[in-house]
């Protein structure tokens, strides 16, 4: 819980700090808010002020987003997603940077360019493979098509999160599904298919899984399928993206610790314990192997995987700059010959990193790199250059052109949207910072994951929050889980600023609220 709070604190404290809540001119960011943010910050002034001052107004809203919760809660969840769909149909440019490769390679997997690619960015065979199998089964290779498949995906991982929430506890489930509204109403990557958004229902789907095969009530049948789905679909993610599975690490470890407890228990716990380990090892085993041999023996592209990029140059490239790509290093591993030159060029440069930044000059730099990691609640949308294969700079012509000003590099309403999205951000790790007093151990199994999430990108690639998003179950259900009592926090805080500084009648007080 400390190193947690640590992490989640201040997260928390740069996101609140982020230049994307400045309003007006944005010198930093150079996209600043419009009369647009004004209105909608006028509008929730007067519903926040008639909400305190009118009791009609008061007892209304209560009625519509409290006591008729279960009904308000999925009505608006499907109105985001017709949201999504209207977006999408409207909205699907072509995509640049590594989603361009992808795409690129189903039409054009000879070009001499794309199998270099892919020999160089192994790690992205699996999506390409994936991608094409789709291709075929629905004869179209469109930006629309993928687009959609891409919204499908990110919704299929919300339902996950929403049957997970409802497993540990069905009395969150309603604030789970405002929560993931307002996620989705300000999720641009739905139009970005590539590994980031492809991932989440792998992840949401393993930890749905765990979530079956721990609940009391589950039937040992069911429990048991769920367990092998569960490792299925964590090599998956491993695949798909590797660090997808530090959820699924998490797991592992607090399992290991509890079969260690059972095995000083009677004969009967302890081989049950040990028949279950061996068990959960040889699924995994048996699937990693039949994922690896058939990624080595499909014929679609021809590829060398010998100048594969080895993991050590994604540790060295986070300990360069702002802990983000680095064009240099990138430049190397396509130009060096052999795994051995290319692992040594990257220790070397490693080595080199640390050595000149020294002790205290490496904590700065990781506390700058965790900013870098977390701030941004846009998920550094465009932050990484125009990624978008179109004029940056779009009509104002239609309802397609006034969309594209939120999204689009040069958009007027670029700082409109960041603005939002950071608005978001900033509720949601309060609610994440402040539930401290809920200790359940799916909850703390998924403050493990985040600590372990916090940590992986501290040590490799990272410099921005795109990162952040194969990891978003974790927020989106953690913050679900723990919404009561943070809640409960934030009315003690305001009865006790309420009632002069005294502790003993601000706790009664938010007791009684």
């Amino acid at each position: 819980m400390i190193l947690f709070n640590f992490f989640i604190f201040l997260t928390f404290f740069f996101a609140l700090t982020s230049p994307n809540l400045i309003l007006g001119d944005n010198q930093a960011t150079g996209a600043g808010t419009t009369f647009f943010t004004t209105f909608w910050l006028l509008l929730f002034g007067i519903i926040l002020v008639s909400f305190k001052t009118f009791r009609k107004i008061n007892l209304f809203l209560r009625y519509i987003f409290i006591t008729q919760r279960s009904k308000t809660a999925p009505i608006l969840l499907l109105i985001v997603i017709f949201w999504q769909i209207f977006f999408v149909c409207t909205v699907h440019p072509a995509i640049g940077f590594d989603a361009g490769a992808i795409h690129q390679a189903l039409t054009d997997r000879t070009n001499p360019e794309i199998r270099a690619y892919y020999s160089i960015n192994y790690n992205n065979l699996p999506l390409l493979l994936v991608q094409h199998l789709f291709a075929q089964i629905f004869a179209t290779k469109t930006w629309l098509f993928f687009d959609l498949l891409t919204l499908f995906f990110v919704d299929l991982s919300m339902i996950f999160n929403l049957l997970s929430v409802a497993l540990v506890d069905r009395a969150r489930l309603a604030v789970a599904m405002y929560l993931h509204s307002s996620w989705l109403l300000l999720f641009p990557m739905i139009i970005v298919p590539y590994t980031d958004t492809w991932v989440l229902p792998l992840v949401s789907g393993y930890l749905l899984c765990y979530c079956l095969a721990k609940h009391k009530d589950t039937s040992y049948f069911v429990r048991s399928i769920a367990f092998i789905l569960f490792c299925l679909l964590l090599i998956a993610a491993y695949f798909l993206k590797p660090s997808a599975i530090i959820g699924g690490i998490a797991i592992g470890l607090v399992e290991l610790l509890l079969a260690a407890a059972k095995i000083k228990l009677k004969k009967p716990y302890r081989w049950c314990s040990l028949g279950v380990i061996l068990f959960a090892g040889i699924v995994l085993w048996g699937s990693h192997q039949l994922i690896e041999q058939r990624l080595q023996e499909q014929k679609y592209i021809q590829i060398d995987a010998t100048r594969a990029i080895p993991a050590i140059h994604f540790i060295s490239m986070g300990v360069s700059g702002d802990g983000g790509y680095n064009p240099k290093d990138a430049l190397a591993m396509a130009q060096l010959p052999t795994k051995s030159a290319r692992i040594a060029y990257s220790k070397k440069k490693l080595v080199e990193r640390l050595e000149k930044k020294g002790f205290w000059g490496y904590v700065k730099f990781l506390l700058k790199k965790h900013q870098a990691n977390t701030s941004d609640g846009s998920f550094a949308w465009v932050k990484e250059g125009h990624f978008i294969a179109e004029n940056p700079k779009p009509h104002k012509r239609g309802l397609a052109g006034q969309l594209k000003q939120f999204i689009y590099l040069y958009g007027t309403r670029l700082g409109d949207f960041r603005f939002a999205a950071q608005v978001w951000w900033v509720i949601f790790l309060v609610l994440i910072a402040l539930g401290w007093r809920e200790r359940g151990s799916f909850v703390q199994l998924l403050r493990l994951s985040l600590i372990g999430s916090f940590v992986y990108l501290l040590l490799f690639e990272g410099g921005r929050s795109r990162y952040l998003i194969q990891f978003l179950p974790y927020f989106l259900i953690l913050a679900s889980l723990v919404s009561q009592s943070s809640l409960i926090t934030v009315k003690n805080l305001a009865a006790f600023l309420w009632s002069n500084g005294s502790p003993e009648s601000a706790t009664q007080k938010g007791d009684i609220e």
